[in-house]
Protein backbone atom coordinates (compact mmCIF):
# COMPACT_ATOMS: atom_id res chain seq x y z
CA UNK A 1 0.00 0.00 0.00
CA UNK A 2 1.05 3.61 -0.60
CA UNK A 3 2.38 5.28 2.09
CA UNK A 4 0.09 8.58 3.37
CA UNK A 5 0.85 11.28 5.83
CA UNK A 6 -2.01 12.68 8.66
CA UNK A 7 -2.44 16.48 9.36
CA UNK A 8 -4.22 16.55 13.08
CA UNK A 9 -6.74 19.20 12.89
CA UNK A 10 -6.50 20.56 16.54
CA UNK A 11 -6.94 24.47 17.60
CA UNK A 12 -6.55 25.22 13.54
CA UNK A 13 -10.18 24.42 12.36
CA UNK A 14 -9.42 25.79 9.02
CA UNK A 15 -8.12 24.88 5.72
CA UNK A 16 -7.12 28.26 4.39
CA UNK A 17 -3.32 29.52 5.83
CA UNK A 18 -2.65 26.44 7.80
CA UNK A 19 0.95 25.95 8.50
CA UNK A 20 0.84 22.34 9.24
CA UNK A 21 -1.55 21.57 6.48
CA UNK A 22 -0.06 23.13 4.03
CA UNK A 23 3.63 21.36 4.98
CA UNK A 24 1.77 18.22 5.07
CA UNK A 25 -0.04 18.98 1.32
CA UNK A 26 3.18 19.99 -0.14
CA UNK A 27 4.96 16.97 1.42
CA UNK A 28 4.70 14.83 -1.80
CA UNK A 29 2.34 12.23 -0.19
CA UNK A 30 -1.30 11.85 -0.07
CA UNK A 31 -2.82 13.51 3.51
CA UNK A 32 -5.34 12.07 5.30
CA UNK A 33 -7.14 14.96 7.79
CA UNK A 34 -7.75 13.83 11.01
CA UNK A 35 -9.90 14.98 13.76
CA UNK A 36 -10.20 13.75 16.95
CA UNK A 37 -12.81 14.70 19.78
CA UNK A 38 -10.52 14.07 23.07
CA UNK A 39 -12.49 12.13 25.59
CA UNK A 40 -10.04 13.98 28.06
CA UNK A 41 -11.44 16.97 27.37
CA UNK A 42 -14.98 16.80 26.79
CA UNK A 43 -14.97 14.74 30.41
CA UNK A 44 -14.01 17.82 32.07
CA UNK A 45 -17.16 20.32 30.28
CA UNK A 46 -19.94 19.92 32.32
CA UNK A 47 -22.27 21.02 30.55
CA UNK A 48 -24.13 18.72 27.79
CA UNK A 49 -25.14 22.14 25.60
CA UNK A 50 -21.65 23.55 26.00
CA UNK A 51 -21.42 26.18 23.12
CA UNK A 52 -17.54 25.37 22.29
CA UNK A 53 -18.22 21.94 21.46
CA UNK A 54 -21.24 22.88 19.19
CA UNK A 55 -19.19 25.51 17.38
CA UNK A 56 -16.11 22.87 17.04
CA UNK A 57 -18.39 20.67 15.59
CA UNK A 58 -20.60 22.76 12.97
CA UNK A 59 -16.84 24.37 12.02
CA UNK A 60 -15.49 20.50 11.34
CA UNK A 61 -18.40 20.25 9.44
CA UNK A 62 -17.39 23.30 7.32
CA UNK A 63 -13.91 21.97 6.56
CA UNK A 64 -15.59 18.44 6.15
CA UNK A 65 -17.43 20.16 2.91
CA UNK A 66 -14.76 21.78 1.64
CA UNK A 67 -12.83 18.25 1.37
CA UNK A 68 -15.70 16.71 -0.09
CA UNK A 69 -15.24 19.25 -3.55
CA UNK A 70 -12.08 17.02 -3.84
CA UNK A 71 -13.43 14.05 -3.10
CA UNK A 72 -11.87 14.13 0.28
CA UNK A 73 -13.11 14.45 3.66
CA UNK A 74 -12.23 14.84 6.93
CA UNK A 75 -11.45 11.37 9.39
CA UNK A 76 -13.38 12.32 12.43
CA UNK A 77 -12.21 10.33 15.65
CA UNK A 78 -13.99 9.94 19.42
CA UNK A 79 -11.81 9.30 22.10
CA UNK A 80 -8.31 9.34 23.73
CA UNK A 81 -5.73 10.70 21.40
CA UNK A 82 -2.98 8.10 22.41
CA UNK A 83 -5.19 5.26 21.01
CA UNK A 84 -6.79 6.99 18.54
CA UNK A 85 -3.29 7.19 16.74
CA UNK A 86 -2.31 3.78 18.04
CA UNK A 87 -5.32 2.43 15.98
CA UNK A 88 -4.84 4.62 12.60
CA UNK A 89 -1.14 3.40 12.21
CA UNK A 90 -2.72 -0.10 12.67
CA UNK A 91 -5.32 0.61 10.24
CA UNK A 92 -3.20 2.96 7.90
CA UNK A 93 0.32 3.24 6.23
CA UNK A 94 1.32 6.25 7.94
CA UNK A 95 4.54 8.10 7.12
CA UNK A 96 4.48 11.20 9.15
CA UNK A 97 1.67 12.66 11.50
CA UNK A 98 1.67 16.62 10.70
CA UNK A 99 0.05 18.92 13.28
CA UNK A 100 0.62 22.66 14.64
CA UNK A 101 1.71 23.53 17.78
CA UNK A 102 0.01 23.94 21.06
CA UNK A 103 1.67 25.82 23.94
CA UNK A 104 -0.42 25.14 27.22
CA UNK A 105 1.37 22.57 29.28
CA UNK A 106 -1.23 19.78 29.45
CA UNK A 107 -1.10 19.50 25.40
CA UNK A 108 2.84 19.97 25.91
CA UNK A 109 2.81 16.57 27.51
CA UNK A 110 -0.24 15.05 24.98
CA UNK A 111 2.21 15.74 22.08
CA UNK A 112 5.25 14.55 23.59
CA UNK A 113 3.57 11.07 24.33
CA UNK A 114 1.97 10.94 21.06
CA UNK A 115 5.31 11.69 19.24
CA UNK A 116 6.61 9.00 21.37
CA UNK A 117 3.98 6.17 20.53
CA UNK A 118 4.87 7.44 16.78
CA UNK A 119 8.47 6.81 17.10
CA UNK A 120 8.15 3.18 18.10
CA UNK A 121 6.51 2.55 15.43
CA UNK A 122 8.65 4.25 13.33
CA UNK A 123 6.07 6.90 12.06
CA UNK A 124 7.54 10.91 12.04
CA UNK A 125 5.72 13.53 14.23
CA UNK A 126 6.34 16.96 12.87
CA UNK A 127 4.66 20.45 14.41
CA UNK A 128 4.71 23.59 13.43
CA UNK A 129 3.67 27.03 14.34
CA UNK A 130 0.81 28.29 13.25
CA UNK A 131 -1.47 29.73 16.03
CA UNK A 132 0.86 32.47 17.04
CA UNK A 133 3.25 34.94 15.72
CA UNK A 134 6.05 34.69 17.43
CA UNK A 135 6.01 31.31 20.50
CA UNK A 136 8.20 30.86 23.46
CA UNK A 137 11.80 31.42 22.70
CA UNK A 138 11.40 34.12 19.05
CA UNK A 139 11.11 36.79 21.31
CA UNK A 140 13.35 36.96 24.54
CA UNK A 141 15.45 39.65 26.25
CA UNK A 142 19.34 40.35 25.19
CA UNK A 143 20.04 38.16 27.87
CA UNK A 144 17.93 35.16 26.27
CA UNK A 145 15.72 35.53 29.13
CA UNK A 146 11.32 35.51 28.43
CA UNK A 147 10.19 38.83 29.14
CA UNK A 148 7.68 39.37 31.90
CA UNK A 149 6.37 43.09 30.99
CA UNK A 150 4.21 43.49 27.78
CA UNK A 151 5.92 47.00 27.17
CA UNK A 152 9.30 45.72 26.30
CA UNK A 153 7.87 42.78 24.63
CA UNK A 154 5.35 44.59 22.59
CA UNK A 155 8.55 46.84 21.10
CA UNK A 156 10.60 43.64 20.44
CA UNK A 157 7.50 41.88 18.59
CA UNK A 158 6.68 45.04 16.26
CA UNK A 159 10.54 45.46 15.59
CA UNK A 160 11.15 41.02 14.42
CA UNK A 161 7.73 41.40 12.46
CA UNK A 162 8.13 40.92 8.96
CA UNK A 163 6.15 41.30 6.02
CA UNK A 164 3.35 38.10 6.61
CA UNK A 165 2.48 35.43 3.58
CA UNK A 166 -0.74 33.69 3.43
CA UNK A 167 -0.24 30.14 2.44
CA UNK A 168 -2.31 28.06 0.20
CA UNK A 169 -3.58 24.88 0.45
CA UNK A 170 -4.14 22.90 -2.35
CA UNK A 171 -6.77 20.40 -0.88
CA UNK A 172 -6.70 17.90 -3.96
CA UNK A 173 -3.47 16.37 -2.02
CA UNK A 174 -5.84 14.66 0.06
CA UNK A 175 -6.61 11.38 0.14
CA UNK A 176 -9.88 10.28 -1.31
CA UNK A 177 -12.77 9.64 1.48
CA UNK A 178 -15.77 11.08 -0.19
CA UNK A 179 -17.73 9.06 3.30
CA UNK A 180 -20.62 10.95 4.74
CA UNK A 181 -22.08 14.17 3.41
CA UNK A 182 -22.09 15.09 7.43
CA UNK A 183 -19.58 14.65 10.00
CA UNK A 184 -20.35 12.49 12.77
CA UNK A 185 -23.34 13.78 14.91
CA UNK A 186 -22.92 15.79 17.81
CA UNK A 187 -24.58 13.76 20.22
CA UNK A 188 -22.36 11.06 19.67
CA UNK A 189 -19.89 13.16 21.66
CA UNK A 190 -22.14 13.31 24.57
CA UNK A 191 -23.10 17.05 24.02
CA UNK A 192 -26.16 18.53 22.39
CA UNK A 193 -27.20 21.26 19.94
CA UNK A 194 -27.13 25.07 21.33
CA UNK A 195 -28.58 27.74 19.38
CA UNK A 196 -24.62 28.88 18.78
CA UNK A 197 -24.25 29.11 14.36
CA UNK A 198 -20.72 28.90 13.42
CA UNK A 199 -20.10 31.67 10.49
CA UNK A 200 -16.53 31.79 8.83
CA UNK A 201 -15.10 34.65 10.66
CA UNK A 202 -14.59 38.02 8.74
CA UNK A 203 -12.45 40.94 9.54
CA UNK A 204 -15.27 43.91 9.96
CA UNK A 205 -12.94 47.14 8.51
CA UNK A 206 -15.41 49.45 10.48
CA UNK A 207 -15.45 47.63 13.78
CA UNK A 208 -11.39 47.29 13.34
CA UNK A 209 -10.83 50.95 12.26
CA UNK A 210 -12.60 52.76 15.06
CA UNK A 211 -11.36 49.99 17.29
CA UNK A 212 -9.43 52.28 19.35
CA UNK A 213 -12.75 54.45 20.13
CA UNK A 214 -15.14 52.20 20.72
CA UNK A 215 -13.87 49.05 22.53
CA UNK A 216 -14.53 50.30 25.84
CA UNK A 217 -17.98 51.14 26.02
CA UNK A 218 -20.30 47.39 26.47
CA UNK A 219 -23.37 48.69 24.61
CA UNK A 220 -21.83 49.87 21.36
CA UNK A 221 -20.19 46.36 20.19
CA UNK A 222 -17.01 47.94 19.30
CA UNK A 223 -15.11 44.96 19.58
CA UNK A 224 -14.21 42.53 16.58
CA UNK A 225 -15.66 39.25 18.54
CA UNK A 226 -12.84 37.25 16.75
CA UNK A 227 -11.61 35.76 20.61
CA UNK A 228 -13.79 32.76 19.77
CA UNK A 229 -12.06 32.48 16.12
CA UNK A 230 -8.77 32.98 16.81
CA UNK A 231 -9.33 30.46 20.09
CA UNK A 232 -10.03 27.63 17.67
CA UNK A 233 -8.40 28.74 14.67
CA UNK A 234 -11.24 29.07 12.54
CA UNK A 235 -9.54 32.48 11.01
CA UNK A 236 -5.42 32.76 11.02
CA UNK A 237 -3.57 35.21 13.04
CA UNK A 238 -1.35 36.05 9.91
CA UNK A 239 -4.69 37.81 8.61
CA UNK A 240 -5.62 39.27 11.42
CA UNK A 241 -1.99 40.76 12.35
CA UNK A 242 -1.59 41.72 8.54
CA UNK A 243 -5.20 43.43 8.73
CA UNK A 244 -4.41 45.24 12.27
CA UNK A 245 -0.65 46.39 11.50
CA UNK A 246 -2.62 48.39 8.22
CA UNK A 247 -6.11 49.41 10.20
CA UNK A 248 -5.59 49.30 14.06
CA UNK A 249 -2.77 49.56 16.41
CA UNK A 250 -4.92 49.23 19.38
CA UNK A 251 -5.90 45.79 18.05
CA UNK A 252 -2.43 44.80 17.04
CA UNK A 253 -1.61 45.32 20.70
CA UNK A 254 -4.40 43.14 21.97
CA UNK A 255 -3.35 40.50 19.41
CA UNK A 256 0.18 40.74 20.69
CA UNK A 257 -1.17 40.86 24.63
CA UNK A 258 -2.38 37.32 23.47
CA UNK A 259 0.86 36.09 22.18
CA UNK A 260 2.11 37.83 25.78
CA UNK A 261 0.09 35.42 27.89
CA UNK A 262 1.34 32.46 25.50
CA UNK A 263 4.83 32.52 25.92
CA UNK A 264 3.99 33.56 29.54
CA UNK A 265 2.25 30.10 30.35
CA UNK A 266 5.26 28.32 27.97
CA UNK A 267 8.07 29.66 30.15
CA UNK A 268 6.24 29.93 33.57
CA UNK A 269 3.79 27.06 33.63
CA UNK A 270 3.33 27.33 37.19
CA UNK A 271 0.93 30.20 36.53
CA UNK A 272 -1.80 27.53 35.46
CA UNK A 273 -2.66 27.13 39.26
CA UNK A 274 -0.24 29.33 41.25
CA UNK A 275 -0.05 33.45 41.27
CA UNK A 276 3.02 34.37 38.96
CA UNK A 277 4.38 36.13 42.10
CA UNK A 278 5.09 34.12 44.47
CA UNK A 279 3.98 36.12 47.24
CA UNK A 280 0.43 36.72 46.40
CA UNK A 281 -0.12 33.04 47.51
CA UNK A 282 -0.11 34.56 51.31
CA UNK A 283 -3.39 36.69 50.57
CA UNK A 284 -6.10 35.01 52.85
CA UNK A 285 -8.80 34.37 51.06
CA UNK A 286 -12.71 35.35 52.25
CA UNK A 287 -14.22 32.80 49.65
CA UNK A 288 -17.84 33.22 50.82
CA UNK A 289 -19.44 30.70 49.13
CA UNK A 290 -23.27 32.74 49.28
CA UNK A 291 -20.97 35.52 47.83
CA UNK A 292 -19.47 33.93 45.15
CA UNK A 293 -22.98 32.05 43.81
CA UNK A 294 -24.35 35.78 44.05
CA UNK A 295 -21.40 36.98 41.58
CA UNK A 296 -21.94 34.03 39.60
CA UNK A 297 -25.69 34.96 39.32
CA UNK A 298 -25.33 38.05 38.75
CA UNK A 299 -26.81 39.18 42.21
CA UNK A 300 -24.52 41.20 43.23
CA UNK A 301 -26.56 44.86 43.81
CA UNK A 302 -23.98 46.38 41.14
CA UNK A 303 -25.91 46.78 38.31
CA UNK A 304 -22.82 46.96 35.64
CA UNK A 305 -21.59 43.33 37.51
CA UNK A 306 -24.86 41.95 37.56
CA UNK A 307 -25.26 42.84 33.71
CA UNK A 308 -22.31 41.60 33.03
CA UNK A 309 -22.09 37.79 34.39
CA UNK A 310 -26.11 37.90 33.31
CA UNK A 311 -24.89 38.57 29.80
CA UNK A 312 -22.04 35.70 29.98
CA UNK A 313 -24.34 33.05 31.56
CA UNK A 314 -27.07 33.48 28.92
CA UNK A 315 -24.67 34.20 25.63
CA UNK A 316 -21.23 32.66 26.93
CA UNK A 317 -19.76 35.78 25.92
CA UNK A 318 -18.90 39.08 27.94
CA UNK A 319 -17.32 42.73 26.98
CA UNK A 320 -13.76 43.29 27.47
CA UNK A 321 -14.10 45.94 30.09
CA UNK A 322 -17.29 44.35 31.81
CA UNK A 323 -14.58 40.86 32.45
CA UNK A 324 -12.25 43.44 34.10
CA UNK A 325 -15.14 44.96 36.16
CA UNK A 326 -16.55 42.06 37.22
CA UNK A 327 -13.16 40.23 37.90
CA UNK A 328 -11.91 42.96 39.72
CA UNK A 329 -14.92 43.17 42.17
CA UNK A 330 -14.74 39.11 42.72
CA UNK A 331 -11.16 39.35 43.87
CA UNK A 332 -11.09 42.31 45.83
CA UNK A 333 -14.66 43.70 46.72
CA UNK A 334 -15.90 40.16 47.95
CA UNK A 335 -11.72 38.98 48.71
CA UNK A 336 -12.79 35.86 46.41
CA UNK A 337 -9.61 33.54 44.81
CA UNK A 338 -8.93 34.50 41.67
CA UNK A 339 -9.28 31.02 40.39
CA UNK A 340 -12.40 30.65 41.23
CA UNK A 341 -13.47 33.21 38.87
CA UNK A 342 -11.09 31.99 36.17
CA UNK A 343 -12.69 28.39 36.73
CA UNK A 344 -16.16 29.91 36.09
CA UNK A 345 -15.15 31.73 33.53
CA UNK A 346 -13.52 28.82 31.92
CA UNK A 347 -16.39 26.06 32.03
CA UNK A 348 -18.87 29.71 30.39
CA UNK A 349 -17.19 31.44 27.96
CA UNK A 350 -17.20 30.44 24.17
CA UNK A 351 -13.90 32.48 23.75
CA UNK A 352 -11.94 30.67 26.25
CA UNK A 353 -8.65 30.45 25.95
CA UNK A 354 -6.10 29.05 28.85
CA UNK A 355 -3.09 31.57 28.75
CA UNK A 356 -5.37 34.88 28.46
CA UNK A 357 -7.79 34.08 30.99
CA UNK A 358 -5.44 32.78 33.43
CA UNK A 359 -3.34 36.24 32.36
CA UNK A 360 -6.29 38.05 32.32
CA UNK A 361 -7.60 36.93 36.15
CA UNK A 362 -3.72 37.32 37.47
CA UNK A 363 -3.55 40.49 35.87
CA UNK A 364 -6.96 42.01 37.64
CA UNK A 365 -6.16 40.77 41.20
CA UNK A 366 -2.78 41.91 41.02
CA UNK A 367 -1.18 38.55 41.31
CA UNK A 368 0.23 38.19 37.72
CA UNK A 369 2.93 39.28 35.76
CA UNK A 370 2.98 42.97 34.48
CA UNK A 371 0.03 43.11 36.78
CA UNK A 372 -1.74 46.04 37.67
CA UNK A 373 -0.94 47.31 41.24
CA UNK A 374 -2.98 45.70 44.07
CA UNK A 375 -4.46 49.16 45.06
CA UNK A 376 -6.50 49.10 42.09
CA UNK A 377 -9.68 48.64 42.27
CA UNK A 378 -12.53 49.48 40.22
CA UNK A 379 -15.56 51.56 41.37
CA UNK A 380 -18.54 49.66 39.56
CA UNK A 381 -20.31 52.54 39.97
CA UNK A 382 -17.79 54.55 38.52
CA UNK A 383 -17.05 52.48 35.26
CA UNK A 384 -20.94 52.44 34.64
CA UNK A 385 -20.85 56.33 34.62
CA UNK A 386 -17.76 56.33 32.52
CA UNK A 387 -18.51 53.39 29.78
CA UNK A 388 -22.23 53.27 30.19
CA UNK A 389 -24.14 56.50 30.66
CA UNK A 390 -27.35 56.12 29.53
CA UNK A 391 -27.19 52.17 31.11
CA UNK A 392 -28.26 50.72 27.80
CA UNK A 393 -25.95 47.63 28.39
CA UNK A 394 -27.65 47.53 32.47
CA UNK A 395 -31.23 47.79 31.10
CA UNK A 396 -30.26 44.96 28.01
CA UNK A 397 -28.93 42.42 30.49
CA UNK A 398 -30.81 43.28 34.05
CA UNK A 399 -35.04 43.04 34.06
CA UNK A 400 -36.87 46.05 34.81
CA UNK A 401 -38.12 44.74 38.33
CA UNK A 402 -34.02 43.62 38.90
CA UNK A 403 -33.75 45.06 42.89
CA UNK A 404 -30.79 43.98 44.37
CA UNK A 405 -29.39 44.87 47.69
CA UNK A 406 -25.16 45.76 47.59
CA UNK A 407 -23.66 42.28 48.87
CA UNK A 408 -20.83 44.84 50.32
CA UNK A 409 -20.81 48.52 50.40
CA UNK A 410 -18.04 49.55 48.28
CA UNK A 411 -15.89 51.97 50.30
CA UNK A 412 -15.68 49.62 53.04
CA UNK A 413 -15.06 46.84 50.80
CA UNK A 414 -11.98 48.44 49.37
CA UNK A 415 -10.46 49.16 52.68
CA UNK A 416 -10.82 45.52 53.65
CA UNK A 417 -9.05 44.72 50.14
CA UNK A 418 -6.36 46.65 50.85
CA UNK A 419 -5.62 45.65 54.08
CA UNK A 420 -5.88 41.92 53.04
CA UNK A 421 -3.31 42.36 50.64
CA UNK A 422 -1.08 44.96 52.12
CA UNK A 423 -0.48 42.19 55.48
CA UNK A 424 -0.07 39.63 52.56
CA UNK A 425 2.49 41.61 50.97
CA UNK A 426 4.23 42.50 54.44
CA UNK A 427 4.79 38.88 55.58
Amino acid sequence: MEKINIFWFRRDLRWEDNVGLHQALVSGLKVMPVFIFDTAILSRLQDPYDKRVDYIHQALQSVHDELRKYGSGLHINHGEPKEVFRKLIQEYPVDTVFCNRDYEPQAIQRDHEISELLRESGVQFRDFKDQVIFEGNDILKNDHSPYTVFTPYSRKWKENLKKISILPSDLSGCIEFEGSPDIIPLEETGFKKTGIQFKKPELNRKVIESYHQYRDFPAMDGTTHLGTALGFGTISIRKCVQYAVEHSEVWLNELIWREFFMQIMFHFPHVVNHCFKKKYEHIIWRNNEAEFMAWCEGRTGYPLVDAGMRELNQTGFMHNRVRMITASFLTKHLLIDWRWGEAYFAEKLIDYDLAANNGNWQWVAGCGCDAAPYFRIFNPYGQAAKFDQDSVYIKKWLPQNYREEPVVEHTAARQRALEAYRKALAE
